[in-house]
């Protein structure tokens, strides 16, 4: 095979799946014992011994040793009726209560910002830096619905700004964009908390020209030349949450993607609407990431709502 269609190749594969599965295999083979190929009797066993791992990673699981044996040429053993089965039974067996990331509420989101604008003003070149960063992190973040990795792909050379007016970004790839076929979004300008404004000032304090609009920051402030990892944004978020004086602890990246679909269902916002914005398919992904604002009314304790 030629170098240019083993890197066609390579680049068909997303990283982070890529990453996945090789960590699957290795806790099949190093972690239990096991061989490939495998018998359909040696994963149900593989199974039934790991059965304290979340559903979600038992089928990641599968996934990756389904596709080991299709790159390999042998039949698929994770298709066998018992291997479905015994997933069946774990599931029933051992019920959890899905983890979801709690949504950064607005409130929330004013203070931090609030106080990473005072740091903006520090004499302190790093401490300026990482501030702007982080504001427009979180304000692009929430007010856009992204992923933790959408944040980490946008580059400034393929972005579009109107001072005052808005922000056109593209997304060269994302978790539901297989084709990968990119996608332009547009970002409006918002009388406050901005996610305009917040990008323009990190362009114009960082004089970033091109190349990743988000990137580590050193103590000095130096600036990296490649982008934050998608597994540091939670970091970030915490980090700037606490300089906020907010329980940062709570959140993940997935909280102002959270947040953002929880606000804009409070605000009336319909679920088609909300799913073209966001990028979402299907409905019951989206739901997901709702909190439902229950009609009690006036039998509500004054103080437990969310403001608008």
């Amino acid at each position: 095979m030629s170098t240019a269609a083993e890197r066609y190749l390579q680049a068909a594969k997303r990283e982070s799946t890529t990453r996945r599965y090789q960590q699957a295999l290795a806790h099949y083979e190093v972690g239990w014992g096991g061989f490939l190929p495998a018998s359909s009797d040696s994963i149900v066993r593989y199974l039934a011994e790991n059965a304290e791992l979340s559903i979600s990673t038992l089928r990641g699981h599968l996934a990756a040793l389904a596709r080991w044996h299709q790159n390999h040429g042998f039949a698929d053993p994770t298709k066998a009726p018992q291997v479905r089965d015994v997933l069946r039974g774990i599931q029933a067996l051992h019920p959890r209560q899905v983890r979801q990331a709690d949504p950064l509420q607005l409130q929330e989101l004013e203070q931090c910002v609030t106080a990473l604008q005072r740091e903006e003003a520090s004499p302190d070149l790093s401490v300026r830096l990482r501030a702007g960063r982080d504001r427009a992190l979180l304000l692009l973040g929430f007010w856009r619905g992204f992923r933790s990795d959408d944040l980490c792909r946008l580059r400034i050379e393929t972005n579009r700004l109107l001072p005052g007016e808005g922000l056109s970004l593209f997304l060269s790839s994302s978790k539901t964009d297989r084709e990968h076929q990119g996608r332009t979004v547009s970002v409006p300008a918002l009388k406050r908390l901005c996610p305009v404004q917040a990008y323009e000032d990190w362009l114009a304090l960082s004089q970033l020209q091109a190349g990743p609009v988000f990137c580590s920051i050193d103590r000095w402030g130096h600036l990296a030349p490649t982008a934050l990892h998608p597994y540091s944004v939670s970091r970030v978020l915490r980090r700037a949450l606490t300089r906020g004086g907010v329980a940062g602890e709570r959140y993940s990246g997935h909280s102002l993607r959270r947040g953002f679909a929880t606000w804009a269902t409070r605000n009336q916002w319909s679920p088609k609407d909300l799913m073209e914005y966001v990028g979402w398919r299907d409905v019951h992904t989206a739901m997901r990431y709702v909190d439902a604002n229950e009609p009690f009314g006036d039998w509500r304790r004054a103080g437990t709502s969310e403001s608008k």
